[in-house]
């Protein structure tokens, strides 16, 4: 601000709006109301408005009656900070300041006018700094109005995780917690939920761009960040948006995913969780893949006690599986055809694109590592639970220890 803004004229000009300031504030009020439509429909009260614009334009009068000091910018942080909490837009919000600032410059120069020549000149030298000073205070609540914005945001992730973290640890039995998150989320009660388990590698996001997109396929989620992954509970609208939902997914991974079948009920997230993180873990390390457990009496099986159902199939299938990756392959593959065609080694061929005597010799060979007789019914039950295992969790062929294998290959009844 420089020395000719606190001329006397200017003081004086100055003076007599300042004592005008009630008029001076409802037209400002008015004109704001009048040219902005978001300002007659928001959640802005009249009152509200008043108090906003005085305070604003009070402490603009004072400064350039006082000349060459610094800037109170009190109001427009105050202000800006308001308008972002009632959720009023930015440019919306500079729009009025604007606004305001103009039918503040009207007011002292028709005010100048009224006072001759040598005021409307002394206000012109003025006009630079007083539009410098719109100008510092329209920056002053646009910092505001962001760092209100930033910290509702920030809160609201906190908050949001906080309840996907109770959510996900389960409420004691009978309790209401569920439901009371249903409601804080935003999220039914009872509805098609999916939980999502995204390894985070190397710290970069896992699934950058899928709440944006959940948001255009009117998908809710909520999210929890943690060492190594993100977890997320999807609020579906109906099961025909599952699939949908799968793909958008698939299309955002940058590692490995893991997905939930789909649940009814909030108060069920833990166990879905449990299928999230078990599907996670059966994919290959490094892979960029997403997969979804179905949800069947045998998957829970081998979720409840995974090293169990490990031992299991080593004992099953026996020396089968220290064979060459590739023929243990084939013989699994025939294995499963045969079950499939309900033992008929003719069936199996035709889906197997080989000769029946093929399949017969296969068999004969898997025979030999299993624990009895194809013949016997209970051999071929376990035989079945053992392939069904291995195929919804490949992991239970890892690790496996050549000794141990051989050892339980010798294993007959």
């Amino acid at each position: 601000m420089n020395e000719a803004v606190a001329d006397p004229i200017v003081v004086g000009i100055v003076e007599a709006v300042t004592a005008r300031l009630d008029g001076l504030v409802a037209a400002m009020a008015e004109r704001i109301v009048t040219e902005i439509e978001y300002y007659r429909n928001a959640d802005v009260q009249p009152r509200d408005l008043h108090t906003s614009l005085h305070g604003n334009t009070r402490f603009t009068l004072a400064h350039l009656a006082a000349g060459d000091v610094p800037l109170d910018l009190s109001a427009p942080t105050a202000t800006g900070r308001l308008r972002a909490g009632q959720g009023v837009p930015l440019p919306e919000v500079l729009r009025a300041y604007r606004l305001g600032f103009t039918t503040l410059w009207e007011h002292l120069l028709a005010e100048a006018d009224r006072s001759g020549p040598s005021a409307q000149g002394a206000l012109l030298r003025a006009a630079t700094s007083i539009w410098e000073a719109s100008d510092t205070y329209s920056q002053a609540l646009t910092a505001a109005y962001r760092d209100a914005v930033a910290e509702r945001l920030l809160e609201t992730d906190r908050r949001r995780s906080a309840l996907v973290a109770a959510l996900v640890d389960g409420p004691p039995p009978g309790d209401d917690t569920a439901w009371e998150i249903a409601q804080l989320l935003d999220f039914p009660y009872q509805g098609t939920f999916l939980v999502v388990n995204a390894e985070a590698a190397g710290g970069a996001a896992p699934l950058p761009g899928l709440e944006a997109r959940c948001r255009a396929l009117e998908v809710g989620s909520a999210w929890r960040a943690q060492p190594g992954n993100e977890l997320g509970v999807l609020s579906c609208p109906g099961r025909r948006a599952v699939e949908l939902v799968l793909e958008t997914v698939r299309a955002c991974a940058t590692g490995r995913v893991g997905v939930s079948p789909a649940f009814e009920r909030l108060d069920q997230t833990p166990r879905a969780l449990r299928y999230a993180q078990v599907a996670l873990e059966s994919l290959p390390a490094g892979s960029v893949t997403v997969r979804q457990l179905d949800d069947t009496p045998l998957t829970e099986m081998v979720m409840t006690n995974l090293e169990t159902t490990r031992r299991a199939v080593n004992r099953i299938l026996g020396g089968l599986l220290s064979l060459p990756e590739d023929d243990r392959t084939t013989l699994l593959a025939t294995a499963r055809a045969w079950l499939e065609a309900n033992g008929s080694a003719a069936e199996a061929a035709r889906q197997l694109f080989c000769h029946q005597n093929t399949v017969r010799y296969r068999m004969h060979r898997i025979e030999e590592h299993l624990r009895g007789p194809l013949d016997n019914p209970k051999i071929v039950a376990e035989l079945a639970m053992a392939l069904d295992a291995v195929g919804t969790f490949p992991t239970l062929l890892e690790a496996r220890r050549a000794p141990e294998a051989e050892a339980i290959a010798g294993l007959r009844s």
